[in-house]
């Protein structure tokens, strides 16, 4: 062992040291999440210094509750930044219970294909009636309305234990809500056909001018195998679902709610909502499916605030900085909505999905599909 060495731990006691298998840290290794200090140019030994036992045991935790490699590397990255490596907990926390949900709902179907008897399960919920109204608000924008894709001419609302989220999509863009609840039954998953949802939203809102009445802010949603009713001030409205599975969303929505995107740019929607719509906003033509749409750009300015940018320009030419990413015009001022408040973009490039998110709701969001220009 040379001098440097007997300074260093070898791979066998930095295992030891942090819970980490010895595979596994060759395994680090090759993936460049935790190289060793210096490799034996002659035996391939590994080893490792001082100051590698602490991530180490950063890494064997977050190997633990089951966080995806390239989420313990973020974590490395921002090790030093609490803030940063708690928002990565966070969001993984968050699949987390997500998979649970959705475990406990296929459980349940399957019972019911074992015991078709079992099919009565009732769940009942009951939350505001303005941030129902909200949510409805936030999520109807991206309703399907292609009739060869009935599928998607609804919204899923999936009700966990402590809520229900909202999901809405026509392919070209995806957008969440979620109201808190109080919840008596199992999870269930169920898809309101759009002309129910619409439905919904009139009553939240004829509910609302009864506001004198005590409860005129409580809705009480009831779903059972054969139906949803949502009763607001003793007025109720009764849908059946639409018999289809909605598509997996939830591969995209991970990659959303998962690492730390490379943007993560925070910006007045009322500012960029007035933007988008006076006289002479840059925009190009693009079609799709014989439909011609308006499409904008957006990029960096000087100081890394977010701006339009001419989306005939070459990548550069216009000042946009790093970033340029082109978007559908009508998308973006629907996922905007009213365009009130502090909200944020978040992507990883030109060609990958964006969100946009408010401020001060990470539940409520809208995913968009980028235009390639």
């Amino acid at each position: 062992m040379t001098a440097v060495e007997s300074e260093l731990r070898s791979i066998g006691e930095l295992a030891r040291a942090s819970g980490l298998t010895v595979s596994a840290l060759r395994f680090y290794d090759r993936s460049g999440v935790l190289p060793p200090a210096r490799v034996d140019p002659v035996t391939g030994y590994r080893w490792y210094a001082e100051e590698q036992v602490a991530p180490a045991r950063l890494v064997a935790g977050l190997r633990r509750v089951g966080m995806p490699l390239t989420g313990i590397a973020e974590a490395l990255r921002h090790r030093h930044r609490p803030a940063e490596v708690h928002r990565l907990l966070d969001a993984h926390l968050r699949r987390l219970e997500d998979g649970l949900a959705d475990a406990r709902r296929e459980l349940s179907r399957i019972r019911s294909l074992i015991d078709p008897e079992e099919t009565t399960v009732t769940t009942r919920l009951v939350l505001s009636r303005t941030d129902l109204a909200a949510a409805v608000d936030a999520v109807r924008f991206a309703v399907g309305a292609d009739p060869a894709l009935p599928v998607l001419s609804g919204v899923l609302l999936e009700v966990a234990l402590d809520g229900v989220h909202l999901f809405a999509t026509d392919r070209f863009r995806l957008a969440v809500a979620r109201v808190g609840a109080t919840v008596d039954g199992p999870p269930v998953s169920v898809l309101l056909p759009v002309a129910a949802v619409d439905e919904l939203r009139a009553l939240l809102d004829a509910a609302g001018s009864l506001s004198g009445l005590d409860g005129s802010d409580v809705a009480e949603v009831v779903v059972t195998p054969d139906g949803v009713t949502v009763t607001v001030a003793g007025r109720p409205l009764t849908a059946v679902p639409l018999p289809y599975d909605f598509p997996d969303y939830r591969r995209l929505l991970r990659a959303q709610l998962g690492d730390a995107p490379a943007y993560r740019i925070p910006f007045d929607g009322a500012a960029l909502r007035a933007a988008l719509t006076a006289d002479g906003v840059p925009v190009c033509r693009r079609a799709h499916e014989g439909v011609e749409h308006e499409v904008v750009a957006l990029g960096l300015d000087g100081r890394g605030e977010l701006r339009l940018v001419d989306p005939n320009g070459t990548d550069g030419a216009d000042g946009a900085g790093a970033l340029r990413v082109a978007v559908n015009r009508e998308y973006l001022l629907d996922a905007l909505g009213s365009g009130d408040g502090q909200l944020v973009l978040e992507l990883d490039g030109p060609i990958t999905p964006l969100a946009v998110r408010r401020a001060d709701d990470a539940d409520a969001f809208s995913v968009l599909m980028p235009v390639r220009l």
